[in-house]
């Protein structure tokens, strides 16, 4: 069962459900009698209206910047959104966000007016390339990154609309392992940690991919398996790519009992830098590009299957909220 699911999981509830309901109404016809819900009732009881499902939501992360994790998920975010989903890129590295260069975008506004209490979320959501919504970060402000309790609850209150407006939230998150990053990987449906081939790159995403597993698994908020994946950037080959993956899944296994997806790889592709410099996506500007196929591949395997999904009594950011108390009440 793929682990990179958007499909709806509950078709086949439904689908038994029907068969069920069918089953029940063949059997009152050879009775003569008829259904239930054609005969007069002297009381018509109130249903409640089924909830709205709520976004899926994917952490882009890494162990180190530097590693093209912030292109990963401006490019995903674009492709996924030309694809016909409901897109919203949450550029969550709160004091060195950058989605917006990537992107092209000249903001006036990100999520420290919101805040400060001078804007509402609506007035700093930008449309971004290719269709997606981006709700943009600040830049050069340390304090972003490290809000008191209350301000950080009341971020977290004004973001919660979006997971009824999207069928995907993207969250970039910061690199490394700061608890402002562990809350958002640690609520996430899905997250990918982002590495290049590097000795480096590789240790920190190890590290990352260590931290972030236990964190889930002790605040019960996710399993070891299934719920985090491993994107080679910047390969040189697929065997290259192939090998990176390897080496951090048998590590994983052996040492942590958990099972790593593979996420691929993107290529090392002049285009990602001729896109960088322009400001505009490569899966834009050259669509078919080496690097713009594998996003789009795996945006597909995004898409694929029917993903096992953890029952939730409350939503993303209301999980991300939860994880930040109990952080802070045992710092």
């Amino acid at each position: 069962m793929s682990a990179f699911s958007f499909a709806n999981p509950t078709a086949p509830v439904a689908r038994a459900a029907d068969d069920q309901a069918k089953g029940l109404r063949d059997l009152v016809r050879r009775r003569g009698g008829k259904p239930a819900s054609q005969r007069t009732a002297p009381v018509q009881r109130e249903t409640r209206a089924p909830r709205q499902r709520r976004a899926k939501v994917i952490a882009v992360t890494s162990g180190k910047g530097g590693v093209g994790k912030t292109n990963i998920a401006v490019n995903l975010a674009t492709t996924l959104a030309r694809a016909g989903k409901r897109v919203i890129l949450l550029d969550a590295d709160m004091g060195l966000a950058n989605a917006d260069v990537v992107c092209g975008l000249n903001l006036q506004y990100n999520l420290a007016h919101v805040v400060a209490r001078r804007k509402n979320l609506a007035d700093v959501l930008a449309e971004g390339p290719g269709g997606f919504r981006l709700a943009a970060g600040a830049t050069g402000l340390a304090r972003m990154a490290d809000l008191p309790e209350q301000e950080h609850r009341r971020l977290l209150d004004s973001l919660q609309p979006l997971e009824d407006e999207a069928d995907v939230i993207l969250v970039d998150t910061g690199a490394g392992i700061s608890p402002n990053v562990l809350s958002f990987t640690g609520a996430a449906d899905q997250v990918i940690v982002v590495t290049t081939p590097e000795p480096t790159a590789i240790t920190d995403a190890y590290a990352t991919i260590k931290v972030v597993l236990r964190e889930r698994a002790k605040t019960g908020e996710g399993t070891a398996s299934g719920r985090v994946a491993l994107l080679v950037n910047e390969a040189k080959s697929n065997s290259e790519a192939r090998g990176v993956y390897e080496r951090v899944a048998q590590v994983a296994a052996r040492f942590l009992g958990a099972t790593i997806e593979d996420a691929g790889f993107v290529p090392l592709d002049p285009a990602v830098t001729r896109a960088v410099r322009k400001r505009r996506p490569f899966v834009l500007g050259e669509p078919t590009a080496s690097a713009s196929v594998a996003i789009k591949r795996l945006a597909a395997r995004l898409e694929e299957g029917v993903a096992a999904s953890l029952p939730r009594d409350y939503g993303f950011f209301g999980r991300v909220a939860r994880l930040t108390r109990l952080r802070r009440s045992k710092a």
